[in-house]
């Protein structure tokens, strides 16, 4: 390639020296300029993404909302087109060839389009997580920066929302995160997002219907998620995540995936989301009582 595309990356990092490298690796040679935005990392992920061309940027972290909320409003790019990726997101050589010819052959395509869905492969302690719904899984990842919004009520799955079409890519990009390889750490990461989870259903349910985009499960990919969502919202407490767990675990095959799918789905689909009841059940609990939320 001889001249990189006309596209920023944006990166949020903290902490992230297992899996900053790989990321910056997939991209630095074909996008026009990397932005890292750190929030204190005490690690060497700085100096890492240094070395990988990135310019970084420090920024106190509040919520993942917030943050690339910041970035995109405050960092100098270059670039109409923003590539947006969490530190434990990689571009398959697959994926770049496809945006090359995107932006370089087929670049009229994108006169009218306002974003792009990328394809995320998930990688849980070196497993590919190919069953139980989580392949294929459209997140947009990709849009013009004066297009795209973030709602604040997402305080733990933030989405990109945009105005205007958009297009869905074939190929993938990867998510590994090397730290998951501590099943530790994997715990404990679910656990603190547990808390998280809860609070933002406790939110949509006070406000009721108020969802940053319509519903629908025709429609967009996230038009989808916020359609189930809406669904899941309503469904019995204590009941919801043992009916996912089976759902995905036998009814969408997760036990193809081996012993890594079996602890993968087990925490993700079940734990956690009995997590994120026993929390919600306390907040409901304590608004009933007109009290204080724990």
């Amino acid at each position: 390639m001889t001249r990189p595309l006309p596209i920023s990356l944006l990166v949020l990092t903290y902490n992230e020296e297992a899996n900053i490298g790989q990321t910056l690796s997939s991209v630095r040679e074909w996008v026009d300029e990397i932005y890292v935005v750190d929030s204190g990392s005490t690690d060497e992920t700085c100096r890492v993404a240094e070395q990988y061309g990135a310019t970084v940027a420090q920024h106190a972290f509040e919520s993942h909302t917030r943050q690339w909320d910041w970035a995109l409003h405050t960092l100098p790019l270059a670039n109409e087109w923003v590539l947006a990726l969490d530190a434990d997101l990689r571009i398959t050589t697959e994926l770049r060839d496809e945006l090359t010819l995107l932006f370089t052959t087929n670049r009229h395509k994108l006169n009218s389009i306002a974003g792009i869905y990328l394809n995320r492969r998930a990688v849980f302690q070196g497993r590919w997580i190919r069953h139980g719904a989580f392949y294929p899984k459209y997140l947009l990842k990709l849009f013009r920066k004066s297009c795209v919004s973030l709602s604040p009520r997402d305080l733990l799955d933030h989405h990109f929302y945009v105005v205007g079409s958009t297009l869905t890519l074939r190929s993938d990009m990867i998510e590994e995160n090397l730290k998951d390889l501590d099943i530790g750490f994997f715990v404990d990461r679910h656990r603190r997002y547990a808390r998280k989870s809860a609070e933002e259903e406790f939110a949509q349910r006070i406000d009721g219907n108020d969802w940053p985009i319509k519903p629908d499960l025709l429609g967009s990919p996230d038009q989808r998620v916020v359609w189930l969502k809406r669904r899941w919202y309503r469904m019995p407490l204590y009941v919801r995540p043992l009916m996912l767990f089976l759902y995905r675990y036998v009814v969408r095959m997760g036990f193809m995936d081996g012993r890594q799918g079996f602890v993968f789905h087990f925490i993700q689909s079940l734990w956690f989301r009995m997590m994120v009841d026993i929390y919600l059940a306390e907040m409901l609990s304590a608004r009933d009582r007109g009290g204080e939320l724990v």
